[in-house]
């Protein structure tokens, strides 16, 4: 059963930037150079990481842009806490994915809380019949997926299913918001799908939220996606390896 919230594996190929934007990146996210540190210097850097000092530049350019790093004359280029990164960016969601898991998994179950009950209740009010068929279409691939685990693909339809929810409310930023962070919600369903039944539980929560979208029921919309987010945070709370409070 636990098969069924495994996500399907997609090869990355990266461009040299990428390469090594990923590699100091990570070492950031990871802490190996802490707040206020200093990086080494670029020399140092580019001839440890195996490229020229403008690829180096380049990717300091880039993890300034994400607000991991801060460039001044003189004093070069230091790490800036957490709450100065950008935690809405891939690239950065993709880190802490890596590093502090109980972490993001709150953040991510606390974000969803706050946010998607309202998005289900709009949609309620708002969806057409097009944003309607495209919830089917979600659902109808969750429970495909849920029927043939061998086939895997349940995370990436339950992903399509609640990015789908935050289009149908009529909110383009909600939307965005769902497209910007589908990498932690992607970690936090392949935790919470991991147990036995896990998956076939969830999708009743599932149907409810669709029939309440059609029928124009804002109220239960909002309770059903919520009840969805409480079973989600109770999984990956018992799930193995995560501490007490992470959730």
């Amino acid at each position: 059963m636990a098969s069924r919230g495994r996500a399907k594996i997609v090869v990355r190929f990266l461009t040299m930037h990428q390469r090594v934007v990923d590699e100091i990146g990570r070492r950031v996210a990871a802490g190996v150079w802490g707040p206020g540190d200093a990086l080494p210097v670029e020399d140092a850097l580019a001839a440890e990481i195996g490229v020229s000092r403008g690829v180096v530049r380049e990717a300091v350019k880039a993890l300034v842009a994400k607000g991991m790093l801060h460039v001044r004359p003189r004093t070069g280029t230091r790490v800036l806490p957490p709450e100065h990164w950008n935690h809405l960016d891939r690239d950065v969601l993709r880190w802490q994915q890596a590093g502090d898991t109980a972490a993001l998994l709150r953040d991510t179950g606390e974000l969803r809380r706050i946010v998607e009950p309202e998005a289900a209740r709009l949609a309620a009010e708002r969806a057409g019949v097009e944003e309607v068929r495209v919830l089917h279409e979600a659902l109808a691939a969750m429970e495909a997926a849920a029927a043939d685990p061998g086939l895997g693909g349940y995370v990436e339809a339950d992903i399509a299913f609640h990015r789908a929810l935050l289009d149908a409310s009529g909110n383009r930023l909600l939307g965005s918001l769902g497209r910007a962070v589908d990498i932690a919600l992607e970690h936090s369903f392949l935790v919470s799908t991991q147990a036995p039944g896990a998956v076939d539980a969830s999708l009743p929560g599932h149907r409810a939220v669709v029939r309440a979208v059609e029928t124009r029921d804002p109220a239960a919309a909002a309770a059903a996606v919520l009840a969805i987010i409480e079973a989600a945070d109770q999984e990956i709370a018992q799930s193995p390896g995560m501490p007490g409070d992470s959730v």
